[in-house]
């Protein structure tokens, strides 16, 4: 058994690099504060808590995402293992039962013979060789410690949000239908459809809701990958008809006509008794909520089982401050992996964790750093993360305009995108191999 790391966090990034490194055969010690603390947005027991949507995004390898996850699988990704195991169905997309995902990597960590967990929340870095992997919700008094670190940069921090849950059974389907968007894949999502009258009120009603206090949340400083819902409706009439109520693909199967706008709703368990409203993060008080849902035709009656809530992520600014395996500049001993380095969303924060735990178990081992170029999703992330604009800084979710170009010209952007995702796996294979 070679040199022992600390691991502070076991959610997605902290579990994954847990993994990785436990199976190089090298010591983990995973500390993990709940169940002795939660944070506002978490309520489960279990390790890698998916606290907004149960969506880890596209399977396609024409989405940057879906490339990601591919890259993932072959490198041998705890975190997506589990996902392929508790998916449920959502056309071209990979979503899970958020529970059963949880629980399912929980008992993988557990049961690994070289991760001892310590169920206690961490003040203080400790000694050795450490990565920080405590999340957007990083505790007060560990925040404090990190900014110690680096007392000429400060924390840095974005507003994210939770959209509502509702039971399948309370969803009115004679104003509903199940459809796929463009037909890709099953007819996996609810699509609850709205003329323009309906959308019209729907969205006065959102723009002058009342929303609950958030300390220090400003319109500007909310993530524009997952925007709340009244933010995007105070935009422009058609803002959230080329968001998440685009209706571009989902005629009506009564009518045959596209409707006005479209609510989609996606499958958040196994089971199909619920479902999440799909890009409704929001700040909205919950009575407001209840009042302007029950505007959408299709869930008039809808039973409301979680409301959107809102709540702060916590980043440090990483260009400035870590290198391309996600360490400390000035102290190769501390790495960072996960949302506190500015990587946004689920996928990104298992990859960094990924990366950041094959990096550290190479180099306890005295292999050679794995080379994960800028040609793959991977790579890329890392260097925009550690390389990215130096001044306003701000976290990023994993697209082919930080994967480095090809060096030909492909006829659509479908192919020139296969083609991207081809060049990278082929790298990824190869690296695979000497893992």
């Amino acid at each position: 058994m070679k040199q022992s790391v600390k691991i502070i966090g076991a959610g997605l990034a902290g579990c994954e690099a847990a993994w990785q490194l436990a199976e190089k055969n090298i010591s983990v010690l995973l500390y993990e504060m709940k169940p002795e603390k939660q944070t506002p947005a978490h309520s489960s027991p279990y390790f890698a808590e998916l606290v907004c949507s149960n969506s880890l995004r596209s399977n396609e390898l024409t989405n940057a995402a879906g490339l990601l996850k591919e890259e993932m699988r072959r490198l041998g990704s705890l975190i997506i293992k589990c996902a392929d195991e508790t998916k449920v169905p959502a056309g071209s997309a990979l979503a899970v039962d958020r529970d059963c995902f949880s629980k399912l990597i929980t008992e993988k960590i557990q049961k690994h013979p070289n991760i001892k967990i310590q169920l206690q929340e961490v003040k203080k870095i400790p000694e050795g060789r450490v990565i920080i992997a405590t999340g957007p919700l990083t505790s007060d008094c560990l925040a404090k410690e990190i900014s110690n670190l680096f007392p000429d940069n400060k924390m840095l921090s974005f507003y994210d949000s939770a959209a509502p849950i509702v039971t399948y059974e309370s969803i009115d389907m004679e104003n509903a239908y199940f459809a796929s968007r463009y037909d890709k894949g099953q007819a996996d999502y609810i699509n609850c459809p709205m003329d323009k009258e309906q959308y019209t009120a729907f969205r006065n009603a959102l723009i002058n809701a009342q929303c609950a206090d958030v300390h220090g949340f400003e319109d500007k400083l909310a993530f524009e990958g997952c925007l709340p819902i009244e933010v995007m409706a105070k935009r422009g009439e058609d803002t959230m008809r080329f968001g998440p109520l685009k209706p571009v693909g989902l005629a009506d199967r009564k009518t045959g006509k596209e409707p006005y706008a479209v609510i989609q709703l996606r499958k958040d368990n196994i089971e199909g008794t619920l479902y999440n409203i799909v890009g409704f993060q929001t700040r909205i008080k919950f009575s407001e909520q209840r009042r302007i849902l029950g505007m959408i035709p299709a869930l008039r009656n809808s039973d409301i089982i979680r409301y959107g809530v809102m709540h702060r992520n916590t980043f440090i600014d990483s260009p400035k401050l870590l290198d391309r395996f996600y360490c400390l500049k000035n102290n190769k001993q501390i790495s960072f992996a996960g949302q506190i380095t500015g990587v946004e969303g689920y996928v990104e924060s298992a990859a960094s964790g990924l990366l950041c735990g094959l990096e550290a178990a190479h180099d306890i081992l005295g292999l050679n750093a794995l080379n994960f170029s800028g040609e793959t999703a991977i790579g890329a992330l890392a260097l925009y993360i550690s390389s990215g604009p130096i001044s306003g800084f701000q976290p990023m979710n994993i697209n082919f305009g930080i994967i480095y170009p090809l060096d030909c010209k492909i006829k659509g952007k479908r192919n020139k995108n296969l083609a991207l995702s081809e060049r990278s796996l082929k790298q990824i294979n190869t690296e695979r191999k000497i893992l």
